[in-house]
């Protein structure tokens, strides 16, 4: 066993050294530790690999911000240990590198495992808003809110110490990493892509999965052409941590018929701290269910000499202001407001808030200060939505109108400051 912290991911070493590589990766907000039920059988026959998030274990703060660039420094880090060749098993966003990976790397990827994972994770807004409130009120909201989303309630009931652990765990991570993982989900949705992973999948869910559940499952395995599905009786997102043994026969079996090749040999590595591993339990296995598988928005051509911008335009306008706000607006178009609709989107958003000479951060205090001047407050809303999705914090925008107060006026910055604070209360606001 061995561990040690690169430069770009943080990982431990189990299991002999000249056996095939097994990937693990973990969780939003957990740490390798949430395998650790199923390293003593796992390690017996291959050398496994688990890595850390970044800011998550106490791996280095470097955030990232796509799931291709989580893959990119994986990758980097196989590649400084001589790992070619190994098999993937991931859990919710470490399901998502494993595509990616798939997607980009095949030759790479003996064979995949797909833990309560999804093609697309949620919505992007749900994501975002995560942020919102975690750059506003720190990790604790999130963290005690953890465990119902991660266990069943049984489990979380009979287990106080594994609730714990997961409070704990997310509690100790970088919440700038931890913001940068969600907007990675938010963009994350390889649909469309599918079809192109082309190495033998096992796609595994709980049966009581709310966050990514069977249904999330079953749209894998329609759209993966060599993929199956196992289903997890009593087991909610965290499947491994709440039915180890079932998960760990599951894996030792499907990595076990779809391994191909022969292992590859890992140097050089040095000890690193290891967070809190995961407190015991003694919960039962149930037994597992196997099954085998089985408005689309409409640029008009603009002819300019140049690309058209409208593309950029809707992707840029999505990520600001939401994918709900921009269905709401774009479904309401008819034949007086649809031509309005897509010259915001070409220009305002296509031509110039993809201008790289200014970031989005300062478009929003730009943005608010001239909503503020000309009295727009139905636009100063949404915009101040938008801000907090750009990342100011509410204690920034507060001192974004207090300056247009001195430049645009008292009384406008006064129903600014009332609409302002009724989106900031909304938006920042933990859900229960």
């Amino acid at each position: 066993m061995s561990e040690t912290t690169t430069k770009t991911l943080q990982y431990r070493l189990d299991g002999p050294e000249d056996a095939p590589v097994l990937i693990l990766g973990p969780s939003l907000g957990t740490t390798w530790h949430m395998w650790d039920r199923q390293i003593a059988e796992l390690s017996r026959q291959w050398r496994v690999f688990r890595f850390d998030l970044p800011g998550h274990g106490g791996a280095p703060a470097h955030p990232a911000a796509a799931v291709g660039e989580l893959a990119d420094r994986l990758l980097m880090t196989l590649d400084e240990l001589g790992i070619h060749r190994f098999g993937y098993a991931g859990c919710s966003i470490g399901g998502a590198v494993g595509i990616e990976l798939a997607l980009r790397q095949p030759q790479r990827v003996a064979s995949l495992a797909l833990v309560a994972a999804s093609p697309r994770f949620g919505t992007a807004d749900e994501f975002r808003q995560r942020g919102v409130i975690v750059r506003t009120n720190g990790l604790d909201p999130v963290a005690r809110t953890a465990p119902e989303r991660w266990f069943t309630h049984g489990f979380a009931a009979a287990q106080p110490a594994i609730v714990e652990w997961a409070v704990q765990m997310v509690r100790t991570t970088d919440p700038g990493c931890y913001i940068a993982a969600c907007e990675a989900l938010a963009a994350f949705d390889v649909r469309a892509e599918l079809g192109l992973v082309g190495v033998p999948t096992l796609v595994l869910v709980g049966s009581e999965d709310q966050v990514t559940g069977p249904a999330e499952a079953r749209t894998l395995v329609a759209g993966i052409p060599d993929a199956r599905l196992a289903l997890v009786p009593g087991a909610s997102h965290l499947a491994p941590v709440e039915q180890p043994a079932a998960v760990t026969d599951l894996l030792v079996r499907h990595f076990s018929l779809a391994w191909q090749t022969a292992s590859d040999s890992t140097t050089g590595l040095s000890a690193i701290p290891a967070p809190a591993a995961v407190p015991a339990i003694s919960a039962p296995v149930t037994p597992v269910a196997e099954l085998t598988s089985a408005s689309p928005e409409q640029p008009r051509a603009v002819h300019t000499g140049r690309p058209d911008p409208y593309e950029a335009g809707m992707k840029v306008r999505r990520e600001v202001l939401g994918d709900a706000h921009v269905d709401r607006a774009t479904a309401a178009a008819d034949d007086f407001t649809g031509d309005f609709q897509e010259l915001i989107t070409r220009y305002a958003w296509g031509e110039v808030w993809t201008r790289e000479g200014l970031d989005r951060r300062t478009r929003s205090v730009v943005t608010l200060t001239a909503l503020v001047a000309g009295g727009h407050l139905d636009e100063l809303a949404f915009h101040t939505r938008a801000a907090l999705r750009n990342g100011l914090t509410p204690a920034e925008i507060k001192e974004v109108l207090i300056h247009a107060a001195v430049y645009c006026g008292v009384p406008a910055a006064n129903s600014a400051f009332r609409v302002a604070h009724a989106v900031i209360q909304e938006e920042t606001t933990p859900r229960t």
